[in-house]
């Protein structure tokens, strides 16, 4: 996630309770995340310092921009967006057809570990995996 932004803290705090992630093509996690999986966060070149629990996911997909400036609006307090933001946000998001809403419970700081990406590619910004051991350095 970009440090800039804050989301990391703004999900440990309570502040955001809903992931979003948007695409042009349907990308990961889509289909691939469910209620009761944990989901773990970290800042862009930090180590991981956030878990929390899904709690349920909505996909949305054949996006209009319309559409997603509804989504942004009726889930922004989720989304740890002021009003302000979400013309900000529309503005970044305007475009993409796939939308995945990950409701998000029971966050919690966990002791920092980095990922081992190898085989998923460098860029992978989301990574799907049956054990946390199979990717976890120094956990």
């Amino acid at each position: 996630m970009r440090k800039s932004w804050g989301l990391t803290k703004k999900i440990f705090s309570g502040e955001k309770t809903i992931e979003s992630r948007w695409y042009m093509n349907r990308s990961l996690p889509w289909g691939h995340i469910s209620s009761g999986d944990t989901v773990y966060f970290k800042d862009s070149g930090k180590s991981v310092t956030v878990s929390a629990i899904v709690d349920k996911v909505l996909q949305f997909e054949n996006l209009r921009q319309k559409e997603v400036r509804e989504l942004l609006s009726l889930y922004a307090n989720g989304l740890g967006l002021s009003r302000k933001d979400v013309d900000s946000y529309y503005e970044l998001f305007k475009n993409k057809k796939y939308c995945i809403l990950v409701f998000l419970k029971t966050p919690k700081e966990v002791k920092p570990f980095n990922v081992d990406k190898s085989g998923f590619g460098a860029m992978s910004a989301w990574l799907t995996i049956d054990h946390l051991d199979d990717v976890a350095v120094g956990k």
